[in-house]
């Protein structure tokens, strides 16, 4: 086990000893039940089998972000082992992509099944590695599951093209082929269905994948990959390697063997990995941060919008790149909505995950409520005001208390950044023009909502609006039968859907000549 592995298990278990605190006791059985499932796996995967890392460094140690308690350690891996993970899925490639459609759909389709059988341990998982409320994570295990049912169908239906020819002898005809070998980067917010956005249209289409999940919620991505390998996907046909992010992001760049990138994450590191993308001309996807508007206008149902709002902004703690960032109300409707919304806001219960009841969890690091802390601090320096919440929630650890914010500007962070936390900034605006120029005037573009009654108004605004997604009366609005993605700098390419797996396959167009000689 190591000293230093040893004295911090020491130092956690101590921890929670004292604080006698029944969230605290509950999780730590939820850990100890999951550590004995069949799904946990705390190593790396390549080709097929679970390993360290080739120097047996083990101190990548993860917290339960609620309680500070170490639920599992896991290996260290760098360019080495990624190298390793390449091969592995180069080499499956030659099989995998040779496989019938047919072939490949059932492999997914087991994959689907064992997930939703399995679905309160992975919900548990989650819950227990990334804090949000274990609703919100069974029910991100069924939105991740669907992924993997979708595309399971979806492998069937990649068709190609005839074309008509210009000469009589020539027949002209377009394959649809997979890219190759898919490096797939993913983030912590969510840690299920990040991965199978991406792994599914991957695998259906008859790529292979190396998967690099957050550096802080491996444990979900590990107990996926397990269950795929239980619905008997060859090995080396998904890979997941973890640890030091930029080796094992630079080694995905460097290798020829990868012919595709595809990211979500912040728009800073997605700049990065696309400027890296240039060297071996790779194909590459991002899904990158967000600015999110969400209007509501005089006209709007003033329950629907309150509702709406809540869903959008405080989902996962704030913790989304589709989140309500900035919410824009015009004045006729301002004050009688900031006061709705702070009474319904004021009604979010916060604690574990586990506590039935709780609608908002931890946020995941301290340094994510340092940065909503510096972004609450520059808003106030010029001229908001806090109406609810504004500080670090009494149970300590990272949990922040649901805050509501007036008279924000437009050149406060709160308004110009991701705020990636659970504060409602207010906007005011008087006329439909000016709330379109607010909200397209960001860098961003990924999500916008609107609340409006008005039939002719949601279709202006709708195309006005500068934005990947469209929320119109609803505040959540992704599903797997629809394109995700954004404009802007908030990335390229869509996910999910029937046009979601074309960011997997490659054109080829055949001419067969001398058609006339018998």
């Amino acid at each position: 086990m190591g000293v230093a592995r040893f004295s911090l298990f020491k130092i956690a278990s101590s921890h929670l000893h004292r604080m006698h605190h029944p969230s605290a006791l509950r999780q730590m059985s939820f850990a100890s039940g999951l550590q004995n499932s069949t799904i946990f796996r705390s190593q790396g995967l390549i080709g097929g089998q679970w390993v360290a890392a080739h120097d047996g460094i083990w101190n990548f140690f993860r917290f339960n972000p609620s309680t500070g308690e170490i639920i599992a350690d896991v290996p260290f891996m760098g360019r080495r082992e990624t190298n390793d993970a390449i091969s592995s899925a180069y080499q499956a490639f030659n099989s995998w992509s040779k496989l019938t459609a047919a072939e490949r759909s059932k492999y997914l389709r087991k994959w689907y099944d064992l997930i939703m059988s399995h679905k309160e341990e992975l919900g548990q998982l989650i819950t227990l590695e990334q804090g949000k409320p274990l609703k919100e994570a069974l029910g991100e295990v069924s939105y991740g599951a669907s992924f993997i049912e979708f595309f399971a169908e979806e492998a069937k239906q990649v068709y190609g093209d005839i074309i008509p020819a210009t000469l009589a002898d020539r027949r002209l005809f377009v394959l649809k082929q997979p890219v190759g070998v898919v490096g797939a980067i993913t983030p912590w917010n969510f840690p299920l269905a990040m991965i199978t956005r991406k792994v599914g249209p991957a695998l259906a289409c008859g790529c292979t994948v190396v998967v690099k999940p957050s550096e802080l919620t491996p444990l979900t991505a590990l107990a996926a990959a397990e269950l795929a390998l239980q619905a008997g996907i060859p090995p080396g046909v998904l890979n997941v390697v973890m640890g030091n992010a930029s080796d094992i992001g630079d080694a995905l760049l460097a290798s020829p063997q990868v012919r595709k990138i595809t990211f979500t994450g912040s728009t800073a590191v997605g700049k990065k990995l696309m400027a890296g993308a240039a060297g071996t001309v790779k194909r590459i996807s991002l899904e990158l941060g967000g600015n999110a508007p969400c209007i509501v206008f005089d006209d709007a149902d003033l329950d629907v919008a309150v509702k709406g709002a809540i869903a959008a902004k405080f989902r996962n703690s704030g913790q989304t790149c589709v989140c309500a960032n900035r919410v824009i109300v015009q004045e006729g409707i301002y004050e009688k909505f900031a006061e709705a919304f702070s009474k319904a806001v004021q009604n979010l219960q916060v604690g574990d995950g586990f506590t039935e009841g709780v609608a908002q969890g931890p946020l995941i690091n301290e340094a994510a409520v340092q940065k909503v802390e510096s972004f609450l601090q520059d808003a106030l320096s010029k001229g908001a005001k806090v109406i609810l919440g504004g500080k670090r929630h009494s149970l300590g650890m990272t949990f922040y208390e649901p805050t509501v914010v007036t008279d924000v500007k437009s050149d406060m962070l709160l308004a110009r950044e991701e705020v990636f936390g659970p504060v409602a900034p207010l906007l005011r605006f008087k006329t439909e023009e000016e709330a379109i120029c607010i909200a397209n005037d960001t860098n961003a573009g990924l999500a916008a909502y609107i609340f409006t009654n008005n039939v002719q108004r949601t279709w202006r605004v709708s195309e006005a609006l500068e934005y990947g997604l469209v929320g119109v009366n609803e505040g959540i609005i992704s599903t797997e039968v629809a394109p995700f993605g954004g404009v802007k700098q908030s990335g390229l390419g869509r996910e999910g859907s029937k046009y979601g797996i074309d960011e997997y396959l490659e054109l080829k167009y055949v001419c067969l000549g001398d058609m006339n000689r018998k």
